[in-house]
This record gives structure tokens, C-alpha cells and sequence, in this order.
């Protein structure tokens, strides 16, 4: 006997350097437990390429006109993780909310980010001249403006109460901020470490409880010359820091917004793994400018007296790629 297809609505959208299908909350069964299964018969998980989804839905808030909710789908194991964030797919949540009728053509807010985006007749606006790192061609821009970022899961900036803590003999610096990152010098990787960081930030209770997508692992480096992705070569003086970073498992070919954002906090730290490979003359005033694999990216941050994170502001651009219907089948 052959089992039906099922199907739901969906959008997919390039959001910064990612991309990711993007479902209505309305169109999803109440039932948020049977989630996991629809998205990963709709992604194919597991996927040996990767793929992210989003789920969308209007806000009963006051101070929020959308809620969005972020599914990283298991790359080599059927796991559907919703404990991590997505910095560059923020930025196709508010063209989506606007281009879908839902929200008026406004800027699209959230319950900490703030997007500006241009729309007009009911739709957002995809071209413009804005160019980003890893993404070919321009268009329009998209301000993101994290507010009070830290703690996102923790609770803290610096979940272990320490700038540095010292895990199989490797210097890392363990932060908070849009997610739980955790930053290694790339001089301390001789050799490789099991580096237990997640149960001293507090994220798991143990070892086999420990979500897939956080924390964020990611190497820095001083700015040195080095090749990118395309072949070119990077100076030294075109970057603060560099960053290698890993999500879900993998290499990532840029930087995840979330790891910018908690990098240029940790760069602030005196001590810290990132303070200490950041260059004291910025490249640009305006923030850090962050040299990736792509190419490079500037992180605005502002900061409370304490040292705590006021706000962080990144510009990326996003544009719809297609609207349709997710067939599966059930397994």
C-alpha cells in the first residue's frame, strides 16, 4: 500500500548567506510535537547538505509584531534542534512577514531585533546596491539591530562566571550573546582536544544531552595574510580578527551573525581569546570589521558602562526565492 503525501505551504528565501524554507505557524498542527517529524520528511533530514528552516507566525505581543522560531535540521543525524538562532535568516523575516500581507509595509520588529528594510506596494524591496561577503551580486539593504543580546540562553555574558577558562589544556573564552559561543585560539590547536565547555556553561546537564547547534565553536586568529574561499588574498590591515568558525558541525563558508555579535563582545574583554588576537587600530571606526572565509564583516556594538551589550548592528540583504507547497511522507 502507498502512503499519501502530505503537503503544507512554504516559502524559501536566501537570508544573508543562508537559506532556509520558512512555514506560517498557522499552517503547522497546534500540536508543536509533531513538528520534528514534518520538518525533517519535508528537509529529507538527514541531509548531507545542510538545511535550515523557520517558522513564522504574528505576535501576540505588544512590543513585537512577528514571533520566529529557528530549526537547525540534523546534517548527518535526524536531530530538529529550536535551541539556537539564525542571524543572517533574521533577515528574511521581515520581508517574508511583509511580502506575505501580514505586516504592513513597515520595518518588521521582533522582541530584540529590529529590522529596516525598504518596501513598497505591499512588497519587499529586493534590489539595491548593498553588496555583502559571500553572496554574489547586490541588493537591498537590511539593517538588523540586536538589542540587549546577552544571556540568550544562559542567562550571562560569561556563563562560567570566567573571561577565560582553561578545558584539556586549550585557552577558550566561553560567551553569551545572541548564542553561546565558544572562542579558541588557533596558536592553542596544536593538537585536538575534547573540549567539555557545554556542561560548564550550563547550556546541558550532561554530555549526551548537549544540543546539536550551540554552542558555537569558533578559531581566531590575528589578521594575517591569508587566502579566501575565492582565491584572493587578504592583506593583514583589511580585518580586526579573524574567524574560523564550525556550526551544526561544519566548516561555515562565512561567519554566523550570532558568532560576529558574541566575538565582538568577547573582543571588548580584557583577557580573553578574541581580545587578544583583536587588532587595538580598528579598520573601521564605526565597529569590528571581522575577516571569514567570504571576505569580511563589520559588527557595530554599543555598551553599557558595565560592559554589558546595549545593541549590535550588522547590514545584510535577503530576497524571496520562490513561494510553493512542501510535498512528503510520513516515515
Amino acid at each position: 500500500m502507498h502512503r499519501a503525501q502530505k503537503s503544507l505551504p512554504a516559502s524559501y528565501y536566501r537570508g544573508g548567506t543562508s537559506r532556509a524554507i520558512i512555514f506560517q505557524k498557522e499552517h503547522l498542527p497546534q500540536d508543536t510535537a509533531r513538528w520534528p517529524s514534518i520538518f525533517r520528511a519535508a528537509m529529507g533530514s538527514p541531509d548531507p547538505n545542510g538545511r535550515q528552516l523557520n517558522v513564522w507566525g504574528k505576535s501576540e505581543r505588544d512590543d513585537a509584531d512577528v514571533d520566529y522560531t529557528f530549526a537547525a535540521i540534523g546534517i548527518k543525524v535526524s536531530e530538529v534542534d529550536f535551541s539556537s538562532n539564525c542571524g543572517n535568516m533574521i533577515s528574511a523575516i521581515g520581508p517574508f512577514a511583509v511580502d506575505s500581507g501580514l505586516v504592513n509595509h513597515q520595518d518588521g520588529k521582533a522582541v530584540i531585533i529590529h529590522s529596516h528594510f525598504p518596501a513598497e506596494d505591499g512588497e519587499a524591496v529586493v534590489e539595491g546596491d548593498f553588496a555583502i561577503d559571500g553572496v554574489a551580486g547586490t541588493g537591498a539593504k537590511i539593517e538588523l539591530a540586536f538589542l540587549n543580546p546577552a544571556g540568550s540562553k544562559t542567562g550571562e555574558t560569561l556563563p562560567t562566571g570566567n573571561v577565560v577558562e582553561i578545558f584539556d589544556e586549550i585557552k577558550t573564552t566561553c560567551i553569551d550573546v545572541n548564542n553561546p559561543c565558544v572562542f579558541v585560539s588557533a596558536s592553542s590547536l596544536e593538537v585536538e582536544g575534547g573540549i567539555l565547555v557545554v556542561v560548564s556553561m550550563g547550556i546541558a546537564k550532561d554530555i549526551n544531552s548537549v544540543p546539536g547547534s550551540i554552542p558555537k565553536i569558533a578559531m581566531v586568529s590575528a589578521p594575517h595574510e591569508h587566502l579566501l574561499l575565492s582565491g584572493e588574498k587578504a592583506e593583514p590591515d583589511y580585518c580586526d580578527v579573524i574567524v574560523r568558525a564550525i556550526s551544526v558541525g561544519q566548516p561555515h563558508r562565512a561567519v554566523p551573525i550570532t558568532v560576529a555579535i558574541a566575538l565582538v563582545t568577547a573582543s571588548r574583554l580584557d583577557g580573553s581569546t578574541v581580545h587578544e588576537c583583536t587588532s587595538k587600530e580598528p579598520v573601521d571606526r564605526d565597529g569590528v570589521t571581522i575577516g571569514h572565509n567570504s571576505g569580511k564583516l563589520l559588527v557595530g556594538a554599543n555598551f553599557e558602562e558595565d560592559g554589558t551589550v546595549r545593541d549590535a548592528t550588522v547590514f545584510r540583504t535577503a530576497r524571496r526565492i520562490m513561494n510553493g507547497t512542501v510535498y512528503w511522507v510520513d516515515p
